[in-house]
């Protein structure tokens, strides 16, 4: 699954650029990445915090398959 996908039509030459976005996988997992590293942070740390995010972002994948949308 995708997030963000768009589609763009250049003014003047009327040529459309479709993009899927970006792995909804990778946003959650950005985004979890994104509070957890406003704490000062070593850069020997980053990895830990990457991990920390993908297990994060797949739960959160997870979760979404098994809560009905509203």
């Amino acid at each position: 699954m995708k997030a963000y996908p768009y589609m763009h039509k250049h003014p003047t030459s009327g040529q459309t650029t479709i993009s899927e976005g970006m792995d909804l996988r990778d946003y959650f997992a950005a985004m979890f990445m994104q509070g957890e590293i406003q704490q000062k942070i070593h850069v020997d740390e980053f990895k830990i915090y990457a991990i920390r995010a993908y297990r994060m972002a797949d739960l959160m994948m997870k979760q979404r398959k098994e809560v009905p949308n509203e």
